[in-house]
């Protein structure tokens, strides 16, 4: 199985948490509602703290790091889109925020959330994603997939600017 969440999956998220707190709210059960809310959360919270231990388990394999051998700089770009519910999206999230330090190029990112046409209009329909320039990469990746990346594409992010 791929290391992506796709984009359904997301909305499925939203959807649940949404129509969970409509539901309470037009029965007029406000405190429900609210604990639904904080559940729901709270679930969410857990559910990406916790699955690198649990990936292995649905089917996703291992989501360890590998490091890179060496940190050549990069002055470029590096967006990473991502969306509610994805628990690819953090880890990919925090390894490109320590290649940043290490490697100097600048950081974005851009939550899809409530605005998929963003990667459906790319032909994408799955999280996370990086991209340098007009390159992407989808799904999950160790900081050593992320450096290479990055390095080899930067020549086509200063073309593109």
């Amino acid at each position: 199985m791929k290391q992506q969440c796709n984009i359904t999956f997301v909305y499925g998220s939203v959807f649940i948490l949404l129509g969970g707190l409509a539901f309470y709210l037009f029965q007029g059960r406000y405190v429900q509602a609210g604990v639904w809310l904080v559940l729901i959360l709270l679930f969410l919270r857990l559910y990406m703290r916790y699955f690198p231990l649990l990936s292995r388990y649905m089917g996703y394999g291992s989501v360890e790091d590998r490091q890179p051998t060496d940190f050549p700089q990069a002055k470029t770009i590096v967006t990473l889109y991502t969306g509610l519910g994805c628990p690819f999206c953090p880890l990919v999230k925090n390894r490109l925020k320590e290649l940043q330090g290490k490697m100097g190029f600048d950081f974005k990112e851009i939550d899809i959330t409530l605005r998929p046409e963003i990667l459906i209009n790319k032909g994408i329909r799955a999280l996370p994603v990086t991209e340098v320039g007009k390159v992407q990469w989808v799904g999950n990746a160790t900081s050593k997939q992320l450096a290479e990346f990055i390095v080899t594409n930067r020549a086509s992010s200063h073309a593109a600017g």
